[in-house]
């Protein structure tokens, strides 16, 4: 275990039983009760961030806003947490853009396939222009949303039965991807099966032969232990993927100005912090998961970018999200269709 991971398991376990259960000390009863929900295991830097803040909003409002943390699909899969967030079940809620897609299609733009060459991009455009368009069409679906985006990371492709060096190796292959029209589009251009299946219940599918492989960042691949059931990884990064904290928007504006201003500063504020988690994790998984087991290999992007582009998906795609979308992403990153 890296020394980060380590660090996460013991802040997750202390964070986390100053944030849910303190029964030991007497404590006025919060102004403000409310519940965050994540689909990220405990030891996660999400999980690990969120909890911190939590724990210092709690204290910085002096005790009026108590927010309870809900990690690792406790209270449902995404799709159903985000329709108890829309609800008003649960007040707060991190959520892929691509899975948020299915409700505001421009979310999933960041994970155009192929698109984001590295880190540098993605930043410049998630916390400038491409960011604050998203942003926009989240809120016009009665929903708030935090200005600073989590890092979920460059997304590789695992399998049990062969590395992925080329795009003829995605051809038939039956793949796992989230509830997310974009994913299933890419991989279906590819030519593989693709099979929309919730995170909680990835370990099993793959365990299950149901699908032969999967594509998460290296942190996911190691916090839920999925090299256990996968042999190969290779490191595609063909999607970026990040998350989106959302509020529910009657619960949110029910919060009085300061109190609301705590909130974001601390949730924005952790967002960075977790970035630079993830980056320093990404810096010695694949040392880690290669001693567990997992065997590596780097394809070229040019060939999967190419492929895309023959098939028609960047134009597809071009032409669900309108010109002003595209136009925004390929001043971030060069020209797709």
């Amino acid at each position: 275990m890296s020394p980060l991971s380590r660090r996460a398991v013991l802040m997750s376990g202390v964070a986390t039983g100053a944030t849910l259960a303190t029964p030991w000390i007497a404590r006025a009863a919060p102004e403000f009760s409310l519940k965050y929900a994540n689909n990220s295991p405990v030891t996660h830097p999400l999980t690990v961030r969120a909890v911190e803040a939590m724990e210092r909003i709690r204290q910085e409002t002096g005790g009026r806003v108590d927010i309870q943390v809900f990690p690792n699909n406790q209270l449902g899969s995404d799709t159903d947490m985000l329709s108890q967030l829309r609800s008003g079940a649960i007040e707060l809620f991190t959520l892929s853009g691509l899975i948020l897609s299915t409700l505001v299609l421009p979310a999933s733009i960041n994970g155009m396939g192929f698109a984001f060459p590295n880190y540098d991009t993605v930043w410049k455009a998630m916390d400038g222009d491409l960011g604050a368009y998203v942003r926009a069409q989240i809120e016009k679906a009665n929903l708030d949303v935090m200005e600073k985006i989590w890092d979920n990371g460059f997304r590789q492709t695992t399998t049990s039965t062969k590395p992925i060096v080329s795009p003829d190796d995605l051809r038939g292959f039956k793949i796992r991807v989230p509830p997310s029209p974009l994913w299933t589009s890419m991989f279906e251009a590819f030519g593989s099966s693709p099979a929309s299946i919730n995170f909680n219940e990835v370990y099993s599918a793959l365990q299950t032969k149901i699908v032969d492989g999967q594509e998460n960042p290296l942190a996911i691949i190691a916090t839920a232990k999925l090299y256990e059931v996968q042999k190969y990884c290779s490191l595609t990064n063909h999607m970026w993927d990040g998350f989106w904290f959302l509020a529910n928007r009657r619960a949110w504006q029910a919060l009085p100005d300061d109190v609301r201003a705590i909130v974001a500063k601390n949730v924005n504020a952790a967002a960075l912090k977790e970035r630079d988690d993830v980056a320093k994790l990404n810096a010695t998984l694949q040392q880690d998961l290669a001693a567990k087991g997992l065997v590596f290999n780097q394809p070229d992007p040019a060939a999967f970018r190419d492929k895309l582009r023959s098939a028609g998906f960047y134009t597809q795609w071009k032409g669900k999200y309108g010109d002003e979308a595209w136009s925004i992403l390929e001043k971030s990153v060069g020209k797709l269709a």
